[in-house]
Formats: structure tokens, C-alpha cells, sequence
């Protein structure tokens, strides 16, 4: 088991936060991957949200349109096809990405409302921080005066959910250049930095699991698990 076997004295409200730094794509999706696969096992373990950075990695949701990329799929560095909802997108350092493992049986069983959330998550933060974000009709994410700033992508097996939102808050947007986020070609992608000058993704943090917390009427159990250096997902340590 990915954590620690005292995990079963958490109450059914908790979820436990693992709070990382920069973590290679490919090693965080199969770590999530264990987790689901675990709560399907195990419907009673608690629930899970990691935040995350990541290397420069561009992925694809499990029916993404290759017309979205604006480079040859064969030479461009890292690129995953993956089993969330959505186009293409775009992930690095200054992105702060959050990924809920959670048990839908525990909250609702709707997909729909479980998205609404994720955007009140967002909202609630960007309100923190003094800006006034909004939704657009009929599309998925989180805006401020036109400009996405927060997007969301996720795979739900079994009413256990994995992906999740991805929030730019001072990263190099150089290379959202590359793609369509989102494949919307009319929405520009921007910045909570745009903004907030000098704004960073530490301030940022602890307002997004307070945010988390109370949008989904969670008790956060900070974990002190590590990301390990190596590939292998199992060897996290206590």
C-alpha cells in the first residue's frame, strides 16, 4: 500500500494531502494509478490529494485531436497520451497541479457536480488572492478578465476520481504556444503572475488546500510520505 498502514484510523471526512515539489509526469501518473487502483480495491481508504510541479510535459486526454499540436508528436520532447477527459495541455514549473483521488460514493455521485467543484476550488483561491475569477458557459476551468488561468481534466473509474486541475500561477507560458490549449483557439491562456506580480506557487498552496477542504468538507492529514528518487512508486517513504 502506497500509504502508511495507520491509515485506517482516519475518519471517513479525511483526505490525506501529499505536498510535493517537481515530480517527472510519467512517476505522479502512476502513483495515482496505484491509488485508484487501491480505493477500488479497497472502497474504505481514505482519500488523497497530491499537489505537484512538473517538468515540461505536454498530455493528451484519451481523445485528443493531434490537429491541437502545433509540433510533430514523433520529435517533441515529453509527450503522454492519458486517460483523462479533454484536449491537450501543457504543464512546468510555476503550475501548481492538484490531483484528488477521492471517493465519489463519499461526497456525490455526479460527474458534474464533481467539476463545479474543482472550479469553486479555484474560484475560492483566485477570490484569496484578490482576483475575481469566473466561469465560461458550456466550458470547463476558471478565468480572470478573459484569460484562463486554471484548467481541469478528469478520469473517473468506479466513482474514484484521478487528474484533476492544473492552476498557472507563475509559469513560463512560452510553451502553451506550441498547442491549442485546451483546444480552444479563441481563449488565451494567462497567469495568476500577470496579476500578482511576484506572486509564487508556495504562496499559493496553502490556499488552495484550505480552498480544497472546505469546498469538499474534507479534514486535510498532511503526509509526511516522500516522493522517491527513483521510478518505482512502491518505495515511498514514511
Amino acid at each position: 500500500m502506497l500509504l502508511p498502514s495507520f491509515s485506517q484510523y482516519l475518519n471517513s471526512q479525511s483526505c490525506w494531502l501529499l505536498d510535493w515539489g517537481q515530480v517527472p509526469y510519467s512517476q505522479a501518473w502512476e502513483i495515482q494509478q496505484k491509488l485508484v487502483q487501491e480505493r477500488r480495491e479497497n472502497p474504505d481508504l481514505p482519500d488523497v490529494l497530491i499537489l505537484l510541479e512538473h517538468p515540461p510535459v505536454y498530455t493528451l486526454g484519451l481523445g485528443s485531436k493531434l490537429e491541437f499540436l502545433k509540433f510533430d508528436s514523433e520529435t517533441q520532447p515529453e509527450l503522454h497520451r492519458v486517460e483523462r477527459g479533454g484536449e491537450v495541455t501543457y504543464h512546468c514549473p510555476g503550475q501548481l497541479v492538484g490531483y484528488p483521488i477521492l471517493n465519489l460514493r463519499r461526497h456525490q455521485q455526479d460527474l458534474h457536480w464533481y467539476l463545479r467543484q474543482l472550479e469553486e476550488v479555484l474560484l475560492g483561491v483566485l477570490e484569496v488572492c484578490g482576483l475575481k475569477g469566473s466561469r465560461v458557459p458550456g466550458m470547463t476551468g476558471v478565468w480572470v478578465d478573459g484569460t484562463k488561468v486554471g484548467a481541469i481534466g478528469i478520469k473517473v473509474s468506479r466513482w474514484i476520481t484521478m487528474h484533476g486541475f492544473a492552476l498557472n500561477v507563475c509559469p513560463d507560458l512560452a510553451g502553451f504556444g506550441q498547442i491549442v490549449p485546451c483546444g480552444i483557439p479563441d481563449k488565451s491562456v494567462g497567469s495568476l503572475e500577470q496579476f500578482i506580480p511576484g506572486i509564487e506557487v508556495d504562496r499559493v498552496r496553502a490556499i488552495v488546500v484550505a480552498e480544497f477542504a472546505e469546498v469538499f468538507g474534507v479534514e486535510i492529514v498532511r503526509s509526511e510520505l516522500t516522493i522517491p528518487a527513483s521510478s518505482n512508486s512502491d518505495a515511498l517513504i514514511l
